[in-house]
């Protein structure tokens, strides 16, 4: 596909004013004086229910507490030392769902704490001063451990090893470390290149040799890493794509919305990336919502996700539901994709099947309708590849197998992160996975 235009896709559909704003940070952070006057919203609850519901367990009452001293500094270590990726999952973390829920406050208002743009304020602040660092390096172990894969699990493994006097070698098959910090999130969450900021931060700690466009089974293989390292961690992420389970033509506009998100993500200049007038997203998640909105913002005309079940079954949050049609995106439920449509070489539209759920089984009622559309993105979740990781670990439904601390079937490897059996695909989640396998690989190694 020509990189301008090719049909009715094509760049620069938009004048750079709009550009700028469609994609500025899509939530202002907190001034100083709104920070503190949240802060004192804060009943710094004993045994708080925001803490216990918060994945990496971060304090959140003293955190708070600290903003409302204005020691920020404080408030930031509080937060990093739990989650050493606490300033981007300020921004992408789904806190309406998990701490912000759980909030107090809740009880009696319309409106919680928010703990998120709290979280952000201090980490920013931080983050910001170049002061001295927080945290350093313990005495040198003498073990060597290899993390693969920099997303939120590998990177916080790595940190966290590396503090505790660890030497680690840090693989990623990408040339940008970050993961679907880098690559996954729509561009408007994270600007201004804040995710390589945060990386190369957390890399100051010293310690963390880095290998990136290094990929498991083609340049590197587990059995190698295995031989010379004392422990390996796996934070491979979900490489694969899931198919939409109907014939795919080869069609200019068909794409997969991961892809998407990470061409727009990587490029120099959001005006040059081409989209659709007319946009219809498969998917009912968060990596849909994004796709969509960013199609809309882009410049696309008309934008539609179309999900198989009911919205009450759509992974993306009712938070995510709304920021998708506030930006004017429509949400069609109740519809499965039956035929992509396409003539000379380029997408028309697609054919859908309405469906219904009878005794919980999803079935088709017999009827179906088309939307026109030049550009369809599958954005229906991605899947682990278990190939490059070999025979030594042990796969359960799809993922790896791991005890509560990441350590799989094999003595010597642990994984984290969505590669791993029952996550969430959540980046807190991932970052929690990281530092408590750093913890169980540190407590063998000295055992």
């Amino acid at each position: 596909m020509d990189n301008k235009t090719t049909a009715g896709i094509c760049a620069q559909r938009l004048s750079k004013e709009e550009y700028a704003k469609n994609f500025s940070d899509s939530h202002a952070p907190l001034k100083r004086g709104q920070a503190l006057i949240e802060a004192d919203r804060c009943y710094y609850c004993f045994e708080a229910p925001c803490t216990k519901a918060c994945p990496t367990g971060i304090d959140i009452p003293t955190f708070i507490q600290r903003i409302a001293q204005d020691n920020l500094r404080g408030a930031a270590r509080t937060i990093l030392e739990e989650n050493i990726l606490g300033g981007m999952c300020a921004r992408v973390c789904p806190t309406e769902v998990l701490c912000e829920q759980s909030c107090v406050r809740n009880t009696n208002e319309d409106k919680p704490v928010e703990i998120g743009l709290l979280q952000r304020f201090a980490t920013d602040h931080y983050l910001s001063q170049g002061g001295a660092p927080l945290f350093t390096r313990a005495e040198s172990s003498g073990k060597r451990v290899a993390v693969v894969g920099a997303g939120p699990a590998g990177l916080s493994c790595a940190h966290r090893l590396a503090m505790l006097g660890h030497a680690v070698a840090l693989f990623d098959a990408r040339p940008k470390l970050g993961g679907l910090n880098e690559y996954g999130l729509a561009t408007y969450k994270t600007v201004d290149g804040f995710a390589q900021r945060e990386i190369a931060w957390l890399l100051s700690i010293g310690g963390i040799e880095v290998h990136a466009g290094k990929a498991l089974g083609h340049d590197i293989v587990l059995d190698g890493l295995i031989r010379d390292h004392d422990a390996v961690f796996l934070g491979l992420g979900l490489a694969g794509v899931n198919t939409i389970g109907i014939a795919e033509p080869r069609a200019d506009g068909l794409r997969d919305a991961v892809a998407f998100i990470a061409e727009l993500r990587q490029a120099a200049d959001v005006a040059q990336v081409p989209v659709g007038r007319r946009v219809v997203v498969i998917g009912g998640g968060m990596t849909a919502v994004d796709a969509a909105v960013q199609s809309r913002k882009l410049g696309a005309e008309d934008v539609t996700i179309v999900y198989r079940r009911g919205i009450e079954a759509m992974s993306a949050s009712g938070y995510e539901q709304d920021w998708a049609q506030k930006n004017g995106v429509k949400i069609k439920p109740w519809a499965a994709p039956k035929d992509i449509l396409a003539e000379g070489g380029r997408v028309q539209g697609v054919r859908f099947a309405y469906t219904r759920s009878e005794n919980g089984k999803l079935v088709e009622t017999g009827e179906t309708f088309t939307l026109e559309a030049d550009m369809v993105l599958k954005a229906i979740g991605q899947v682990f590849a278990a190939a490059p990781a070999g025979a030594v670990i042990q796969i359960r439904d799809g993922r790896i197998a791991t005890d509560d601390h990441g350590r799989t079937a094999h003595a010597r490897v642990w994984a984290g992160g969505d590669c791993r059996h029952g996550g969430r695909d959540l980046t807190v989640e991932a970052v929690e996975h990281g530092k408590r396998a750093a913890i169980s690989i540190d407590q063998t190694l000295r055992a």
